[in-house]
């Protein structure tokens, strides 16, 4: 069975960082490229963040320089540190997982499973 399990989600002061991980079932995390994607309410899912599985990695514009996205192989791990946050940071965050796309791809629907989410809140 495939899980995706995110944790490390919170409440946060503007300008504090805050890490995420997602822990994978080995079958997904071996042969999937990996991404972070959030929603804030009344907004459409968006990319935050992806990883494939040599390494490569993409954020979005709104992150770069603030977020990394890394993973641990042999903890089948993936995280996010987040630095630098902003109260328009604050979302749902979800990590996602691809058997489709070999190579970074920044789309929801390229992406076959989903954990649960985890809550960002970024206080002004």
């Amino acid at each position: 069975q495939v899980q995706l399990v995110e944790s490390g989600g919170g409440l946060v002061q503007a300008g504090g960082s805050l890490r995420l991980s997602c822990a994978a079932s080995v079958r997904t995390f071996s042969g999937s490229a990996m991404g972070w994607f959030r929603q804030a309410p009344g907004k459409e899912r968006e990319f935050v963040a992806a990883l494939t599985r040599i390494g490569r990695t993409d954020y979005a514009d709104s992150v770069k320089g603030r977020f990394t996205i890394s993973r641990d192989n042999a903890k089948n791990v993936l995280y996010l540190q987040m630095n630098s946050l902003q109260p328009e940071d604050t979302a749902v965050y979800y990590c996602a997982a691809t058997t489709r796309v070999v190579g970074v791809t920044t789309r929801p629907l390229d992406y076959n499973y989903w954990g649960q989410g985890t809550q960002v809140t970024v206080s002004s």
